[in-house]
């Protein structure tokens, strides 16, 4: 009879893949928050440009952007308004489901006529740190530092 011999790891072996991988997790955890935060800031962008594109259609088929008032949700819905500017009104801007708040779940800002953008509209997010005016705020207008 041949007997086979059985092949295993050795204690030295486990314990050098034990190293190995401890190693690539120091290397890798500790910037994974800064790339969900990066990841957080670029679908805000996104979130900001497409709800840009919603207001241009509004104002093509209303002839003015919503009112501040009025707000984003305009762009979803023509509740509230006159009878005149609802045959006009040709939405829903935004796909059905958009979110109209951030990857922090904090409202977007929406002011016409705007402070920076005075012949249309400021659009803003606070951001990572949730605090209006700050450098980590998103908008739609280039910041002057």
């Amino acid at each position: 009879m041949i007997q086979r011999q059985r092949r295993s790891f050795t204690l030295l072996e486990v314990l050098l893949v034990i190293v190995i991988l401890v190693t690539l997790a120091a290397l890798i955890l500790p910037n994974l928050p800064a790339r969900r935060e990066q990841a957080k800031i670029g679908t805000t962008k996104i979130q900001l440009k497409g709800i840009e594109d919603a207001l241009e259609y509004f104002k093509t088929d209303i002839g003015r952007y919503p009112t501040t008032d009025e707000g984003l949700a305009a762009l979803s819905s023509s509740d509230g308004m006159d009878e005149e500017l609802s045959k006009k009104w040709h939405g829903p801007y935004l796909k059905k489901g958009a979110e109209l708040k951030d990857a922090w779940n904090n409202d977007f800002h929406y002011v016409v006529p705007g402070e920076h953008n005075e012949k249309s509209f400021d659009l803003s997010s606070n951001g990572p740190d949730g605090e209006e005016g700050t450098d980590d705020d998103i908008t739609n207008w280039i910041s002057e530092d």
